[in-house]
């Protein structure tokens, strides 16, 4: 799946959770979540990702059988529907993973890069799911206490090389892998501003690179704004000098806004 992107794609972001920073709660119900993949079908998302765990700085972990009684309703649900779009997991544990995929979702998305549960790197393999490889540093109940890199760009590449190294080594596909750098995953602001300056870096691993900025604190602090809603326009810059450095998919809360700014970044990028 990911070795054919020929346009960067939109991943919508749909947390079925009561805790998520910028939505909790909002979709908990399956009415409002189908409410809002249908906008987000109608804005023109290529991927919906599917949580039920918040990964929110400070959040509590969440049991497996939760996640699943939270998450796999939707997506059969979107399954009957029979809609034109790709879904995927967004989890670190193999059992969720696993009854998503049942349920009919194409994509695991793993912000624990496989670190956590190594048999998500090994279903992957025996199903042929795409996986995405995110880069944390710690879980996200202490990721931001205090976090500290030397070289913040590097770092991640490294502990990234890992993880698509283990996912290889379990059988994953070269070409089912993509890579996050994890903006705001335990990360100060500096360190997002260097990885969002980097990204070519990334890109020039030649895996498909996922980014994902949307209504992160560190764009307030920079633009003196407190709530995640009122960045919308801050995530949309990110996405275009994204697309201009070459990353193929944005995990977005906000579909319409960051589908323009692809279109115009993209056709930008196309005359050079």
């Amino acid at each position: 799946m990911f070795s054919n992107i020929n346009k960067p794609l939109i991943m919508g972001i749909l947390n079925i959770t009561p805790d998520s920073f910028s939505d909790g709660g909002k979709y908990s119900g399956l009415d409002a979540a189908m409410r809002q993949v249908e906008l987000m079908l109608a804005e023109g998302v290529d991927i919906i990702d599917i949580g039920g765990e918040s990964t929110r700085p400070g959040a509590e972990r969440v049991a497996a059988a939760e996640q699943i009684s939270r998450v796999v309703p939707v997506i059969k649900a979107i399954r009957q529907q029979a809609y034109d779009v790709l879904i995927s997991i967004d989890t670190t544990l193999s059992e969720v993973a696993k009854a998503a995929l049942d349920a009919g979702a194409d994509i695991i998305n793993d912000v624990a890069g496989g670190r956590e549960d190594a048999a998500i790197l090994t279903l992957a393999a025996q199903t042929g799911a795409p996986i995405i490889l995110m880069h944390s540093k710690g879980d996200p109940k202490t990721m931001q206490d205090n976090p500290h890199y030397q070289n913040v760009v590097q770092e991640v590449l490294d502990v990234l090389n890992e993880s698509i190294d283990a996912a290889l080594k379990a059988g994953v596909k070269q070409q089912a892998i993509a890579i996050d750098p994890g903006i705001g995953f335990g990360k100060r602001k500096q360190d997002n501003l260097d990885l969002l300056a980097h990204l070519d870096r990334f890109v020039a691993t030649g895996f498909p690179v996922l980014l994902g900025t949307s209504r992160k604190r560190f764009m307030g602090t920079i633009c003196d704004v407190t709530e995640p809603s009122e960045l919308v326009t801050a995530t949309a810059v990110t996405t275009a000098l994204g697309v201009m450095a070459g990353v193929q998919m944005f995990r977005v809360h906000d579909v319409k806004e960051n589908r323009q700014a692809v279109d115009v970044a993209w056709a930008i990028k196309q005359s050079r």
